[in-house]
């Protein structure tokens, strides 16, 4: 259990919620449009250890980097590369547990392949891509444009085809509106980040910005988005049930809020609320004090959760309406 719990923390799967709520909305879109749940469950599995082996390569070329200078380790966020830094796992080892994450996807990959067709290939092939080089997407300022293709239309469509066995243009809408709301957690990981990302030399899209109030008001632009596409897809289909969704907005401002107070001081700790629950590994948190870091962090990955947990509901409610 120790095992596992270490490999759950250093694969960062605290993160898993939002692939597994981006997931559950277009599976729940498939549902009511009469597509296969088993195969759908089956692409969940591939894809969240894809999402593991992204996170695994995104901190083996981060330490990669921030180890040819000791003053690049010491200047970045202390919870960056943090279980290499401190011992538990070597480099070498790191590269293979991403591996073997890979490989799993692969494996389920081609299963669906087989099982519902040859289209789901392109679309696992171009995933591979993204997440084996999404660390370096980041160093050319392309992190935010990996992430928005691979959690948006490719997981969109690809879940949709392998359980309806056909594409569709009211889902890549779909896609476009959740997607910004994945976007914006990883966005304000960067945020969080920023200051190690300048010492690697990583040209975030926050980093593109000199001034941290100015890369700020990018996450608000990205929500935005989300909500406007939000509600094309409302006006395409005519379910206007998914306009429930607008009900994250506070929680948007909140870590709005919480995110200034960051960028003037990086060591202050707000009070935890329900809003920051899972907390995940509190207690080793609280240990190495990244507490500032991940209730900020956390907050994000709850809104996106929250975000599609709207979207759903709306899914099943317009299902019910019909009946």
């Amino acid at each position: 259990m120790n095992k596992l719990k270490f490999w759950w923390n250093f694969s960062r799967a605290f993160a898993l919620p939002v692939t597994v709520m981006s997931w559950l909305s277009v599976f729940v879109y498939a549902l009511i449009s009469g597509g296969n749940p088993f195969l759908g469950i089956l692409a969940l599995i591939g894809i969240c250890f894809a999402h593991l082996a992204a996170n695994i390569f995104d901190d083996y070329f981060d330490y990669k980097i921030l180890s040819k200078d000791e003053k690049y380790l010491k200047s970045a966020q202390v919870c960056k590369c943090k279980f290499i830094t401190d011992g538990f796992v070597t480099h070498r080892v790191t590269f293979f547990a991403g591996v073997i994450c890979l490989i799993i996807a692969a494996c389920f990959g081609g299963l669906l392949a087989f099982l519902s067709g040859a289209g789901v290939i392109l679309i696992a092939l171009l995933a591979c891509v993204f997440v084996i080089f999404y660390s370096k997407f980041t160093f050319i300022g392309l992190g935010e444009f990996a992430v928005g293709i691979t959690y948006g239309p490719l997981l969109f469509e690809g879940v949709y085809y392998v359980m309806t066995g056909t594409f569709s243009a009211d889902v890549l809408i779909l896609s476009l509106a959740v997607s910004p709301f994945v976007i914006a957690f990883l966005y304000t990981h960067t945020i969080l980040d920023y200051d190690g990302d300048l010492c690697s030399h990583k040209k975030t899209l926050a980093c593109s910005f000199a001034d941290k109030n100015d890369a700020l008001r990018v996450l608000a632009a990205f929500y935005a988005e989300g909500y406007i596409f939000m509600a094309v897809f409302a006006y395409l289909t005519h379910i206007y049930t998914v306009l429930i969704s607008f009900l994250a907005v506070p929680l948007i401002y909140l870590l709005y809020k919480s995110l200034a107070v960051y960028n003037r001081d990086k060591n202050f700790v707000p009070e935890v609320k329900w809003w920051n629950y899972p907390l995940g590994n509190w207690a080793h948190i609280e240990k190495e004090g990244t507490q500032s870091f991940y209730l900020r962090l956390y907050l994000a990955r709850n809104i996106t959760t929250y975000f599609t947990i709207l979207v759903c509901i709306a899914f099943v409610l317009e299902k019910f309406l019909k009946i």
